[in-house]
């Protein structure tokens, strides 16, 4: 390194001229090897330059690259409920496909209120990022004027947006059939003998919901099966408890299935049943949605739908990256799981 460059790198922030001069190469080679280029470089060189870009302390101006390409290396991901596994999972889906692609991944949580997702989409914009993908539970609400507009902004300048789900305008989407899975899901536990059903949903409007209470209605009636009361909250394990606590109270007899729309709800109702003096499976059955890791665990491991939540975030990524995109791609298809925590039912 020379005298100058030293100084100057001392004195200020170093730039790519000077991991350039310090590599011995052009500033366009430094340029390709550190800021993301599809152009190839000789092996020798990128060593090169990023041993002197480790030596200096450079590290690459988003702001710059964003202005110069029209986007960052940025993708957003924008999530219900940070401590909620389901979207862990398909976050690891998310972040495997932006490891692959040479992005950064950034999460926002909207706590599925849309003038939030608006107000956090705006805030992003200002990354312009490569792409947003949506994965909280769209609402009826969703066609929020103001978080529209904040879409077709980003769509404007070079973002794309994805959302897990049915969506408007030019957001590409990423459809999982939860209708058919809880529909599945139905069948299957109306077959081994269960004839009276309790549901835990969330609020009228949420999309996810809705769809996973219509399918598993649907499928449990099918063969004879009858909803008895559905109870309404959200998706957390605290909604799960309180809203078993509810049903408990209002009286559940024994032999009495009860579908709770996640995971995490199903589990936070096993705490309720269980405070409550009473027995999961052999006394009132459980069954979720989601195939989290911890229903696995739990005991009685837990009856649900195995929904591919990885390889749907790696979707979503691939979705907000690619330039052509399937948009009739058949959806990843689901599971039943049966497990102990719906055993048969003994016929009379």
């Amino acid at each position: 390194m020379s005298e100058t460059t030293t100084e100057r790198a001392r004195s200020s922030a170093p730039t790519l001229n000077d991991v350039a001069v310090t590599a011995g190469v052009s500033l366009a080679t430094a340029s390709r090897v550190l800021n993301g280029s599809t152009r190839k470089v000789a092996e020798t060189y990128r060593e090169r330059v990023e041993a002197a870009a480790a030596q200096l302390g450079y590290t690459a101006n988003v702001s710059a690259q964003a202005t110069a390409r029209g986007t960052s290396a940025i993708i957003a991901l924008l999530v219900a409920d940070i401590a909620d596994p389901y979207f862990g999972q398909i976050a690891a889906g998310v972040a495997r496909g932006a490891d692959e692609a040479g992005l950064i991944v950034t999460i926002a949580i909207t706590e599925r209120d849309p003038e939030r997702e608006a107000r956090l989409v705006r805030a992003l914009r200002g990354q312009r990022p490569r792409g947003l993908i949506l994965t909280a539970s769209r609402t009826t609400e969703s066609s929020f004027p103001a978080a529209q507009a904040e879409f077709d902004a980003l769509a404007a300048t070079g973002g794309r947006v994805v959302a897990l789900g049915p969506a408007a305008g030019a957001v590409r989407s990423i459809i999982v059939d939860n209708v058919s899975g809880a529909r599945a899901l139905g069948l299957a536990l109306a077959a081994g003998g269960y004839r009276k059903a309790i549901l835990l949903a969330a609020d009228e409007g949420v999309l996810t919901s809705d769809d996973r209470t219509a399918g598993f209605t649907e499928g449990f009636a099918a063969t004879g099966g009858e909803v008895l009361r559905v109870y309404r909250g959200g998706f957390t394990r605290e909604s799960g408890y309180q809203l078993m606590s509810q049903a408990l109270r209002d009286g559940v007899e024994p032999g009495t299935l009860v579908f709770a729309i996640s995971d995490v709800v199903a589990i936070g109702a096993m705490s309720a049943v269980r405070e409550a003096g009473r027995a999961v499976g052999s006394d009132i059955a459980l069954c979720g949605f989601d195939d989290i890791p911890a229903g696995q665990d739990v005991t009685p491991g837990l009856t649900t739908v195995k929904v591919p939540l990885d390889d749907i975030g790696y979707l979503a990524l691939r979705a907000a990256v690619d330039e052509e995109w399937d948009a009739d791609a058949t959806p990843l298809p689901l599971e039943v799981v049966l497990r102990d925590s719906t055993p048969l039912v003994p016929v009379a």
